[in-house]
């Protein structure tokens, strides 16, 4: 972990991130069982199915977010957090508080 790790409280920044995410899914009417909620009185016209398929997309990606942060918080807590997982270098402290679920230093960024 970054030598300036006592500055910064990266637990909170995941949990702060975790919270968001769940609640950016719960904003497009995913349930806490993670399904779609909608009105079954509504006609399913082209434009419902339409959006009712971005917003899959959209939780996709969230939900993928949401697992990211979840390994960031056991890598947190078994004390890998904050090494890249390619070269083993620490990732800098500005790195991880912008992404705190990061797994790669700036260098393997964009390699992963």
């Amino acid at each position: 972990m970054p030598s300036d790790a006592p500055t910064i409280d990266y637990r909170r920044l995941l949990e702060d991130e975790r919270r968001q995410l769940q609640s950016e899914l719960t904003e497009l009417g995913f349930g806490e069982d993670g399904s779609l909620e909608y009105d079954p009185n509504f006609a399913d016209s082209s434009q419902v199915t339409a959006e009712r398929g971005e917003a899959e997309v959209l939780a996709g990606q969230l939900r993928e977010k949401l697992d990211e942060v979840a390994d960031a918080i056991v890598r947190l807590e078994d004390g890998r957090y904050g090494i890249c997982e390619v070269c083993g270098v620490p990732v800098t402290a500005a790195r991880l508080e912008a992404m705190p679920s990061t797994r790669f230093c700036i260098a393997h960024a964009s390699r992963s």
